[in-house]
């Protein structure tokens, strides 16, 4: 080492430091110490980099809705609109509701996941900008009554019900805190109009409050597997269509039309006008939720001939070749019983039946007599609900025992004085048609691998096969001429009746019916077409009975579903088949027609085809039974103009 320089001198001063090799080693494993740690932080920056963006990703970008075993310590159950806010947390779990599907699998009825929104605002930073928030991604959110209540509130407020899952998501990333989703459903109908009445519809809580939705809501709740009933949506839309026509068109205020299968009960149609969206259920006035087809007591009028003509002619006490005097006028005290259009002669049976005699009609009835009248209508099951599963069945209205006189006897024998639904008749006549057996009506679907619903013999089959032959003269030569429908053997009765207002008859307001089954040569569907209070025009002369107005709806009825059904015209074998039901509108005394041999309902229990069991048989109603069915369905019924349920 040098010194340091004199005074003056330019040359700095030189040190010379000797370094040993323990020195070096020290400093190159501080070097490498040093790159390792440099490593080592980079490595953890990558790390903790990656992390950040997967939570930044999975927090802002694309949050995920919490699973439900996450909510479940949270989520208090959803109180109801009358419970308080301030619900104590309780865990639960959901259980979606079924689906209901028609006969076809189509959906009727389906249940979409949603949510409710609630939330704690103790957690929360601040309310009144968590409720603007929150109005951004709810517009139909009221912003200052959440606010406020948010505010009020110490513990849980409910603030939207039905959240989508799209909200959901949006909600979830504004990062509101003390916001929570309870999981939940809403219930859709996909078709909206079609079959609303049948379908009923459910409330606030997802429990069904009328329709299928209500007769088989436990089901519902506690079944996944889907509900299938029997309604045929392409029938059903059908049956609409053309009811919504023919009552703009005779600006009726009402309608009904039902399609059932004559070997099972089922219901393949069931239409009432007018209705509503059965997703607006809660909306929909009660004169729009009114089912005529099984709620409204009607006078079924000239229908209930078939009845009169069948019991006659099964009881024999009546023959086809019997004539009845439809030239006198009938006089009940200050009511007097005429023809529409008479022809004011003799008539024979089948002729009662093509020129809907209500003279001819009254002279039957009084052969068979009030007591096995009443015998053969509570077999038929006239006196009691019709036994479907929709809960809005309705009771018919009958005249008490006492009363069922001999006028008793005669109006009821053409439709007059007895008030039942559109069902009861639907059933009434496919029972006369398809062999005598009374069936249970349901709108559950059958299954086809299943043998056939057992039902009870009420006639005898040969009963039973004259009455098709006579059902399918009035489409070929009576009133039901605009049913017809080549191929299809359309057999049928019209029926129409005055309706009762707060004073009587009311002139002019009808109810106008058809009642028919096709093809009659071998019976599988029966098909009612109704109207309320149709108006005449100019087509139909300003008619406008049940012939004029809604006959040629039926026609239209059948002539579209029956392809949808599987049937086809039968052109080829039609004079064969026609021959087969030929049946004269005179016949001789020698004709060949079977006479009556004793009714199933006169003979011994043993000789019906299925167990008494299947179907309840009272053998004589009581008079305190009568009363107190007509004083119940006089309380059920809403009111003479929608029920129509009267009594002379």
């Amino acid at each position: 080492m040098r010194g340091a320089p004199e005074a003056g001198a330019a040359m700095p001063r030189m040190e010379t430091v000797r370094i040993t090799a323990p020195d070096l080693a020290r400093r190159a494993a501080l070097d490498r110490t040093r790159s390792r740690l440099v490593f080592a932080a980079g490595g953890f920056f990558l790390l903790f980099g990656a992390v950040a963006a997967k939570l930044t990703a999975a927090t802002v970008l694309y949050p995920m809705a919490p699973s439900k075993a996450e909510m479940k310590p949270l989520v208090p159950p959803d109180p109801g609109p009358d419970t308080p806010d301030t619900a104590p947390l309780m865990a639960g779990v959901h259980t979606p509701r079924a689906t209901i599907l028609d006969r076809n699998g189509e959906i009727l009825a389906i249940s979409l996941p949603t949510a409710a929104l609630f939330a704690n605002p103790r957690e929360m930073i601040d309310t009144a900008e968590a409720a603007h928030k929150l109005k951004q991604v709810l517009p139909r959110l009221n912003e200052k009554e959440a606010a406020a209540r948010l505010a009020s509130a110490k513990q849980f407020v409910y603030l939207e019900r039905q959240i989508t899952p799209d909200e959901e998501e949006k909600i979830n990333a504004l990062g509101i805190p003390g916001v929570y989703f309870q999981p939940g459903e809403k219930r859709h109908y996909p078709l909206g109009r079609v079959a609303a009445q049948v379908l009923g519809g459910v409330d606030v809580d997802d429990h069904g409050v009328a329709g299928a939705e209500r007769a088989f809501d436990h089901r519902l709740q506690t079944e996944s597997e889907p509900l299938r009933l029997s309604i045929d949506v392409r029938v059903q839309g059908v049956m609409r269509d053309e009811l919504e026509k023919s009552k703009e068109e005779f600006q009726a205020i009402g309608a009904c039309g039902i399609v059932m299968d004559v070997r099972t009960g089922e219901v393949i149609a069931m239409v009432s006008l007018p209705d509503y969206d059965a997703n607006h259920f809660g909306d929909a006035p009660p004169e729009d939720r009114f089912n005529r087809a099984v709620t409204g007591m009607f006078e079924p009028g000239s229908t209930f001939k078939l009845q009169t003509a069948a019991m006659a002619l099964d009881f024999g006490s009546a023959h086809i070749w019997d004539t009845f005097d439809a030239a006198h006028n009938i006089r009940i005290g200050r009511f007097t019983i005429t023809d529409y259009k008479g022809k004011g002669r003799m008539l024979y049976l089948p002729e009662v039946l093509a020129y809907s005699s209500n003279l001819g009609a009254a002279h039957i009835a009084l052969g068979v007599g009030p007591t096995r009248q009443q015998l053969w209508l509570s077999a038929m099951g006239m006196f009691k609900k019709v036994g479907i599963e929709l809960p809005e069945a309705g009771w018919p209205i009958v005249p008490s025992h006492a009363n069922w006189k001999e006028a008793t006897t005669m109006t009821v024998g053409f439709g007059h004085g007895i008030a039942v639904s559109p069902l009861h008749v639907v059933r009434g006549t496919a029972a006369v048609a398809n062999g005598g057996i009374v069936l249970q009506p349901t709108i559950l679907a059958h299954d086809p691998n299943d043998p056939l619903p057992e039902g009870r013999r009420i006639m005898n089959q040969s009963t039973s096969d004259t009455i098709r032959k006579l059902m399918r003269l009035v489409v070929t030569d009576g009133y039901g001429k605009p049913a017809d429908i080549e191929g299809y053997f359309v057999g049928g009765k019209t029926g129409t009746a005055e309706k009762v207002g707060a004073h009587g008859y009311k002139k002019h307001a009808n109810v106008s019916a058809f009642m028919s089954v096709f093809p009659m040569n071998a019976p599988r569907y029966a098909v009612y077409f109704m109207l309320d209070e149709p108006v005449g025009n100019k087509e139909t002369g300003g008619y406008s009975t049940a012939g004029a107005v809604s006959a040629p709806g039926a026609g239209r009825v059948i002539a579209r579903i029956a392809p949808m059904l599987g049937l086809f015209p039968q052109i080829q074998d039609e004079r064969t088949i026609q021959a087969s039901l030929d049946i004269p509108l005179e016949p001789g005394r020698g004709s060949g027609e079977p006479t009556g041999t004793g009714s199933p309902l006169e003979q011994p229990a043993t000789q019906t085809i299925a167990p008494a069991a299947t179907i309840s048989l009272p053998v004589r109603p009581s008079h305190r039974d009568l009363m107190a069915l007509r004083h119940e369905a006089a309380l059920r019924v809403p009111s003479p103009d929608e029920a129509n349920a009267v009594t002379r």
